[in-house]
């Protein structure tokens, strides 16, 4: 793998939306803890995060090209086929009848996915800060589907499938977060 700013560079060349990029950074703090719960390599993780959206301008977001594209973009960029794979696999639509079905590909679903949910929950909250969110908060957001209605639930919930209790998994998002709240835009 080349150095990370090499990749943050890339992300900063593909997407110029704010709210895109604080994503982008959020996927990868998210990522870089599900890393360390499973013991897995941390950079290698955190980068599938950052990276995760890299085609979404490009592709105009557009379902059925948007994961697949990025990971074309990334194939000779020096990262592990597995984290280019979990990057074409991070949205199902784009790839037919395929399932996520590493540990890898499930949880960059699940991390990328519930930082909108973390982020629309803040928003809420008086401070609008997310160190103030608890992980009840996230957990209860869950059960009302027109609250940050483009967050996928089931998406979020694949977190299970990984061994992570929802709660439990609140928990870690928010922790990786709460640290880097102010670069983030919160």
């Amino acid at each position: 793998m080349k150095p990370h700013d090499y990749y943050l560079d890339l992300l900063y060349k593909h997407i110029s939306n704010p709210k895109m990029i604080a994503h982008s950074l959020a996927s990868e703090a998210v990522m870089r803890a599900l890393a360390r719960r499973f013991g897995e390599d941390e950079e290698a993780w955190g980068l599938a995060g950052l990276l995760h959206d890299l085609d979404v301008e490009i592709t105009a977001a557009d379902p059925l090209r948007h994961g697949p594209e990025g990971a074309a973009m990334l194939r000779d960029e020096g990262l592990p086929p597995e984290v280019t794979e979990a990057i074409r696999m991070h949205n199902e639509k784009a790839t037919g009848n395929e399932k996520r079905s590493t540990l890898l590909q499930h949880a960059l679903a699940a991390g990328e996915t519930i930082t909108g949910l973390v982020f629309a929950v803040a928003l809420v909250y008086p401070d609008k800060k997310i160190s103030s969110v608890r992980p009840k908060s996230i957990t209860k957001r869950m059960k009302e589907k027109l609250f940050a209605a483009s967050v996928c639930r089931e998406t979020i919930r694949e977190c299970e499938v990984i061994g992570i209790p929802l709660p439990e998994f609140a928990q870690l998002a928010l922790n990786a977060l709460a640290p880097i709240e102010e670069e983030l835009g919160f």
